[in-house]
């Protein structure tokens, strides 16, 4: 079948919700025989088919941290630097060399000779800066906001046409690593002078990575071609000409069912988001799980202090007794998804143990309902000055089984006389909603970044600010915690590293211990893949990296 034909056909079958008869017909893979001819020197040729759980919104690159926008930005953009996964060190990549001095204000670094975007400019010194200029400070005319893995930038020099150095107004530990993740990726001159609104579309982003686009059809597919010219691979990659595959195919694939039967069926190559009840059919047919850790916030919820039912810190505590994370992975998921120890995975720089604050304890949950001063209401839900303890959540569509997820915790806190509507996240009014704290007095928070950064990335005003505080998302918030903003300031300013992982455990103890966040586990990117399908990498948090996988004669 040629590959406009599997593309319809999956389309179709997504279309049609065709699970059963997909399921039928399931193979082992194209060759009928897993893994028969997977070993030996890569293979170049062929197009992978991957289905995406949910179509890109934006490809501006401090956008990536969508998985959809990530999966496709990792593709077409290199980064200065290159992070490996298992060690977590930061390696050359397009930058060869780099200094940094001792306050950690000042990095210098040096670009490597020779690397072009696909366009055709060069990738030097001005264009690494202009990147980081724009990414550092934002630019309002075109409403490109600023990235959240660039603290306390001021501004870059070009120092000559290889070597850039960039100034921080106060020390930026965490910038290093920052050069190496999604949200750093080099585009040219020409992309960042388009209006932020005009980047959605993939074709109007010219990288320098080893794919460029080749066409889309918006909020279905992206097809990406292999760089004939490409030579300058990490640092660490055997490969360091053009990809292996000749392509890649990108299709929007919603349901669950389609995903799984297209990729046993041999319709597709390589699927995301494989939800936990679905590894073992998979695996059961030789088929390869890919749980990737995102080292970063674990899946959890977050609070909005603004709001008056969850504004008295003994609510919050209570709620965060009355949920019990160990019956969520256990009823819902695998053991690729552990259950959370502290606000951060355990695999996380920093990372500290909580386990001991986050035990369920109904009767303690229900005592501290009762000093706040809420009471049992004759339909079982608790009222205070004739309003009843009724919270309302957004399910979050990227995090698994969310729905579920919070539909569980509904339950486990209506044991306490509490109420949790749980609404559908594709509604019209979610996005508006969640950022109004008289709405929603609790969001669904998860971000992965292999840096301590990460949790100021999640609590803090100027970034994700999923407490929504004063200064933040919010235009009438007045809540402001400026302990913890403070904590978030020092961590990401401490030269130390010691005692900046020492500050990234105290933010996680005062989050738990004001039951600002309720963590319930550590969430990985599940991929399944055909067994042909050979040398797969991903980055530190999870996203797919393709430049170095080669599809074996099936």
């Amino acid at each position: 079948m040629s590959r406009t034909s599997r593309t319809r056909w999956i389309l179709g079958a997504a279309s049609a919700v065709a699970a059963t008869a997909l399921l039928a017909g399931c193979a082992t893979g194209a060759s009928g025989k897993p893994g028969a001819s997977g070993d030996g020197s890569p293979v170049t040729g062929g197009t992978l088919v991957y289905l995406e759980q949910q179509a890109h919104t934006n490809l501006y690159p401090p956008s990536g941290g969508f998985y959809p926008n990530g999966g496709i930005l990792n593709q077409i953009t290199d980064k200065l630097t290159w992070q490996d996964p298992k060690t977590l060190k930061v390696e050359p990549w397009i930058a060869s060399s780099w200094t940094v001095n001792a306050e950690n204000t000042e990095y210098t670094f040096t670009i490597r000779d020779g690397v072009t975007f696909s366009d055709g400019t060069p990738l030097d010194a001005n264009a690494v800066a202009k990147n980081y200029d724009t990414y550092g400070l934002g630019n309002p005319a075109l409403k490109q906001p600023v990235s959240e893995v660039f603290n306390n930038y001021d501004h870059s020099e070009v120092v000559d046409r290889h070597t850039v150095r960039f100034f921080f107004k106060k020390p930026s530990p965490g910038f290093l690593q920052g050069t190496s993740v999604i949200g750093a990726g080099l585009v040219s001159l020409s992309t960042l002078a388009k209006p932020f609104d005009e980047l959605g579309s993939a074709t109007n982003i010219v990288g320098s990575g080893p794919f460029v686009v080749a066409k889309e059809e918006l909020g279905k597919e992206v097809d990406l071609k292999a760089r004939p010219d490409y030579k300058w691979g990490p640092e660490a990659s055997k490969n360091q000409g053009r990809a292996y595959l000749d392509g890649i195919t990108f299709i929007v694939t919603g349901e669950d069912s389609v995903r799984i039967g297209s990729l046993l069926s041999g319709q597709a190559d390589l699927i995301r988001q494989v939800q936990a009840y679905d590894e073992k059919q998979v695996e059961a047919q030789n088929f390869d799980v890919y749980a990737e850790p995102t080292r970063g916030v674990n899946d959890s919820v977050a609070f909005r202090p603004d709001n008056p039912l969850v504004s008295d810190v003994r609510v919050r505590r209570a709620l965060l007794k009355a949920t019990d994370s160990k019956e969520i992975v256990e009823t819902l998921f695998s053991s690729n998804y552990p259950q959370a120890k502290s606000v951060l995975s355990s695999s996380a720089a920093g990372f500290i143990d909580l386990s001991a604050e986050l035990k369920p304890d109904v009767k303690k949950a229900k005592e501290l309902l009762d000093e706040a001063g809420w009471k049992a209401g004759s339909d079982g839900v608790r009222e205070k000055d004739g309003k009843k303890l009724e919270l309302t959540v957004y399910e979050s569509l990227p995090q698994p089984q969310n729905k579920q997820v919070l539909q569980l915790v509904a339950q486990q806190w209506e044991k306490v006389g509490v109420k949790l509507d749980v609404l559908a996240g594709d509604a019209g009014s979610a996005t508006a909603d969640n950022a109004d704290a008289q709405k929603t007095p609790l969001v669904v928070a998860e971000v992965g970044r292999a840096d301590p950064d990460v949790i100021k990335s999640q609590f803090y005003p100027k970034n994700r600010d999923a407490l929504l505080q004063k200064g933040g998302l919010s235009t009438t918030a007045t809540f402001e915690d400026t302990t913890l903003n403070g904590l978030l300031e020092a961590e990401t300013s401490q030269v130390n590293r010691e005692q900046r992982l020492k500050d990234t455990q105290e933010v996680q103890k005062y989050l738990i211990d004001q039951a600002l966040t309720i963590p319930f586990f550590e969430e990985p990117q599940v991929f399944a893949g055909a067994p042909y399908v050979k040398g797969l990498g991903f980055e530190a948090v999870g996203r797919p990296s393709f430049y170095n996988t080669w599809l074996a004669k099936h």
